[in-house]
């Protein structure tokens, strides 16, 4: 009698579900439609890296913008950390969107080769407002690389997600975004995340402010970008400014440019950790902001509807700790099946910091399938 009523109970859950929803497949993610108007989407991917690096300096999954340290490396790696997944609710006006990758840490490669999830992105939108946590205003998603090696040249490029209430009318975008200091100068010339400063000091009084204009065209797409910050941690109260130009122009058939220029006191907001925001100057022995110079460029080449590469070139200059680092690579990309790319990359990063001369050479191989 309890196994009927069981079982009867979850064939009426069953007949309720499906009178408030319809399921349905989009080239983009698995979609449920309600019967009120409001929508689900589930999408994300599954990224498998295999990744031999050899050379001066020490191994990592992905370059940033870091000395990752000079040892003499001769290593393969192999791992699914980049695989990520995300869900997508409308409902009226407004959308919400949570993703997760799997970069998170825990774990090791003895046994289970278990890893924790790691939040990416949790916002709320209309046309107008963006509340919640993104990939910040001063960085430009058109001019993003398509590379093997994750965020391709993290040295050279604007990249960070942080907490932020954006405003877009037309051509402009307007955001207050999460103010937080990273480095009082003890980075020990290596501009290694080891600070002491950017965790114990409390964040700014007030956030940092972007303001950025996009314009697009049949020729593609530029994005002018600036950023004010009050930096007032560390024994400094200074203010901070840096300006951004950046965009992907369209070339041969279906070829394209993209590229990006970063200048003045970005600190955190670019290079991933090749700067900080305050660092002590060695010859004063001042407490300073730091200017950093960034630029990246890369040419998309289409070859055909199955195959595609993309070739660039990143640098990242501080003008006090004098970090100077590189990275640049070529691959070539199949697009197997609509929803699978298989691909091989070739690079190098390097770092030229005074008087060090290092560098480590990669090859990369990844399977890559949409969900």
């Amino acid at each position: 009698m309890n196994k009927t009523i069981k079982k009867t109970t979850a064939v009426c859950a069953l007949l309720a579900g499906a009178s408030l929803m319809s399921t349905a497949a989009n080239a983009d993610a698995f979609e449920i439609d309600f019967k009120n108007g409001d929508k689900m989407k589930f999408g994300g991917y599954l990224k498998a890296d295999a990744r031999y690096v050899s050379g001066d300096l020490n191994y990592q999954d992905y370059w940033i913008g870091n000395n990752p340290g000079a040892v003499d490396t001769s290593k393969l790696g192999l791992n699914i950390k980049e695989t990520r997944f995300n869900t997508t609710y409308t409902h009226g006006e407004w959308t919400g969107f949570i993703e997760m990758d799997f970069y998170g840490g825990g774990g090791n490669e003895i046994i289970s080769n278990s890893v924790n999830p790691r939040l990416r992105h949790a916002f709320v939108k209309n046309k107008n407002w963006l509340v919640g946590q993104t990939w910040s205003t001063f960085m430009p998603l058109a001019a993003l690389l398509e590379s093997l090696d994750f965020g391709g040249p993290h040295v050279a490029e604007g990249f960070i997600r942080q907490v932020q209430i954006r405003y877009t009318v037309g051509n402009w975008q307007f955001a207050l975004e999460n103010a937080q200091t990273y480095g009082d100068g003890d980075t020990g010339g290596s501009g290694n995340v080891g600070v002491t400063g950017a965790n114990n000091d409390p964040d700014s009084k007030i956030p940092d402010f972007v303001a950025r204009y996009n314009m697009k065209g049949d020729w593609g797409q530029v994005s002018a970008a600036g950023l004010l910050r009050k930096v007032d941690q560390g024994g400094i109260d200074d203010t901070a400014l840096a300006f951004s130009l950046s965009g992907k122009i369209n070339a041969v058939g279906k070829d394209d440019i993209r590229f990006q220029m970063t200048l003045g006191e970005s600190g955190r907001y670019v290079g991933t950790t090749l700067a900080t925001d305050i660092v002590v100057d060695p010859v004063d022995g001042k407490t300073k902001v730091e200017d950093t110079t960034a630029w990246y460029v890369g040419y998309r080449r289409v070859w055909s509807d199955e195959y595609r590469s993309t070739i660039f070139y990143g640098n990242g200059e501080t003008d006090i700790l004098g970090h100077d680092r590189s990275h640049y690579a070529v691959n070539l990309i199949r697009q197997y099946t609509p929803k699978m790319i298989i691909g091989l990359e070739f690079g190098k990063y390097v770092v030229d910091d005074g008087g060090l001369d290092l560098d480590s050479s990669y090859l990369q191989t990844s399977v890559k399938f949409t969900l």
